[in-house]
């Protein structure tokens, strides 16, 4: 069952489910847009084909809000405000440090290895590092974790995740980037809320998605 969150003719926006990929990808497992295409399919009785454009994407393992577009013409206008950073893209996390600096821009140039899909922290003379911006405030500490709300400025591939595994503060239960994870446990990274205006209207929307109320998360209620 997906959980949608706000749709009208031009928009379908969802919560992701976790260990869902956004998209078809090489583990042909399904996939959100082939789910979001086959309920629209049943639930207006369409024939044929249905059109659903991907604007961003989530990671995998992730979850939260994703909004696709229903017709081209959204898909180009919100592929649009994507390219132009009027996506305003709100993370919840919570960070194996417990003593990380209450607020801040992290700001790093990125590398991607496409084929083991993991990404790197390098130097502004790499010719293949992309610049990685993001803002950051602590919510709450507790003992050696820390409950951290993310402002994205860029929207690089792992971005969040390396960039604070690389400052000795790896994401509580990221398999790739946090050493001490434990196997089959789930990574506390949860796109919280996207801003971004209508592609027809123009009136600025923002769309809501809290986190499970589970440990890690739990530890905002809990202090």
């Amino acid at each position: 069952m997906i959980n949608i969150l706000y749709e009208d003719n031009h928009l379908l926006v969802v919560e992701k489910p976790v260990n869902i990929p956004i998209q078809e990808d090489e583990s042909k497992d399904i996939d959100l847009l082939t789910l979001c295409k086959e309920d629209l399919k049943k639930r207006y009785d369409k024939p044929g084909n249905v059109y659903l454009g991907l604007v961003h994407r989530l990671d995998r393992p992730v979850g939260g809000v994703v909004v696709f577009a229903k017709t081209s013409k959204a898909a180009s206008r919100l592929s649009e405000q994507v390219r132009t950073h009027q996506f305003k893209k709100i993370y919840h996390a919570v960070i194996c440090n417990g003593h990380f600096k209450e607020s801040g821009t992290l700001v790093d140039y990125l590398v991607k290895d496409e084929k083991r899909n993991m990404v790197k922290v390098s130097n502004e003379k790499d010719s293949k590092a992309k610049k990685a911006i993001l803002h950051y405030h602590i919510l709450k500490q507790k003992n050696d974790l820390s409950y951290v709300e993310i402002e994205l400025e860029t929207g690089r591939s792992h971005q969040i995740r390396v960039q604070f595994a690389s400052r000795n503060a790896p994401l509580w239960a990221d398999q790739r980037y946090n050493p001490n994870a434990k196997e089959h446990s789930q990574i506390a990274l949860w796109a919280t809320s996207l801003t971004f205006f209508h592609p027809v209207s123009k009136e600025e929307i923002t769309i809501v998605s809290k986190p499970p109320k589970e440990f890690p998360w739990t530890i905002l209620e809990e202090v």
